[in-house]
């Protein structure tokens, strides 16, 4: 006969064993719940939906340009003029060049592109730039660099804190002023006779040790001040405003509430808005721009710019001095186009009524005429 202690160590074992399996299946439950609720990775598998997708893209509503940055040049001769599914070009334009001193203001080289375009059936769309992200061009005005603007222009930083471009001083009220006479000036030669303006992006690289008169309370209030005078200016129109990062948050985790406020208030008053790098794989674009188009439902028309880099998953950051060359040539030796997938999470996911494809070689000739049916009038 066993004693008592003999008796209770089978017990003592069954009763461990089945501790340790509840604790498994516990931290099991929890670890998929927290993923769960973790709304950083709320989309980072919605790209998976539209892996699928193939050649050719069907036609749709969706208004598609093919985006030249400052290369205007370029739109001569381009396989979009007799292409029945490309309603035209996207041309960035810097302040710099369109008043090239103050009051005088010179818009020949818009009136040019629209002209040229126009021949072919196709309509040009502006892209105002008054930031760059080249820190041997600042793309403003000579005169704004006085104590009368705060010097106009102010450095942009990349994260490792080398200077990566040039922004002008948006929350600078005097700034402001002069950015919505060159709006109304360009509304007055323009509205109607373009199919689109748009604002440059929402996100700069700037902090307050580098800048006292900024703050990110003052520039998101001063985003929305500029997107007011778009509005003024062009009646006929679409105006719209890029908006995919802005300073002092990083959403979900740190939200003011200003990425938010824009989005806002573009549908409040009737300005469109938009987003350069059509990243679907990325956190950082999917919890911004991404998320607020898909989250939100809007009176205003949502464009998403596929830019350099995008054709194979990078942005044009990941070229810049300091980043790892090798991973991108990787990345481009084992290329596939995913121009259908980008094009499917557009439509479906963001329900975007503007499209602008970069014309990045080879990209654009390989990936989406391919894709577009390559198709002549």
């Amino acid at each position: 006969m066993q004693n008592a202690e003999e008796n209770q160590m089978p017990l003592t074992r069954l009763g461990a064993t089945r501790l340790f399996t509840c604790l498994l299946v516990l931290l099991i439950v929890s670890s998929g719940t927290a993923q769960e609720l973790n709304p950083s990775v709320r989309y980072a598998d919605v790209y998976k939906k539209y892996l699928d997708a193939e050649c050719p893209i069907e036609a749709s509503e969706i208004k598609h340009f093919v985006y030249f940055a400052r290369d205007r040049e370029a739109i001569h001769y381009h396989p979009l003029l007799k292409h029945e599914r490309f309603s035209g070009a996207q041309i960035m334009y810097p302040w710099s060049f369109l008043e090239p001193s103050q009051d005088e203001y010179n818009f020949s080289i818009i009136q040019e592109d629209c002209d040229y375009l126009k021949k072919f059936g196709k309509k040009l769309f502006v892209q105002l730039q008054d930031a760059t992200f080249n820190p041997a061009f600042r793309g403003v005005p000579e005169y704004l660099a006085t104590e009368e603007y705060g010097g106009g222009v102010t450095p942009q930083y990349a994260d490792n804190g080398a200077q990566e471009g040039w922004t002008a001083k948006r929350w600078n009220k005097n700034v402001r002023v002069r950015f919505a006479l060159l709006l109304k000036a360009l509304g007055e030669a323009f509205d109607g006779k373009i199919e689109g303006i748009n604002l440059q992006e929402t996100a700069v690289g700037l902090s307050k040790e580098k800048d006292p008169t900024y703050s990110p309370a003052v520039y998101a209030e001063s985003i929305k001040a500029n997107m007011q005078s778009l509005k003024a200016a062009f009646n006929v129109s679409t105006t719209m405003q890029y908006a995919n990062f802005m300073p002092g948050e990083w959403l979900p985790w740190e939200d003011e509430g200003y990425l938010k406020s824009i989005y806002e208030y573009g549908n409040k008053i009737g300005v469109g808005l938009g987003a350069p790098d059509l990243m679907v794989k990325r956190k950082g674009q999917l919890n911004h721009a991404l998320a607020m188009m898909h989250e939100n439902e809007f009176d205003v028309p949502l464009g998403v710019a596929v830019q350099d880099g995008n054709y194979i998953g990078l942005t044009g950051a990941d070229f810049l001095p300091g980043t790892n060359p090798e991973v991108s040539l990787e990345v481009k030796e084992n290329r596939k186009n995913i121009v259908p997938l980008l094009h499917a999470f557009a439509k479906d996911f963001l329900k975007v009524q503007y499209m602008f494809w970069v014309n990045q070689e080879p990209y654009f000739e390989e990936d989406v005429l391919s894709c577009f049916g390559d198709r002549h009038d």
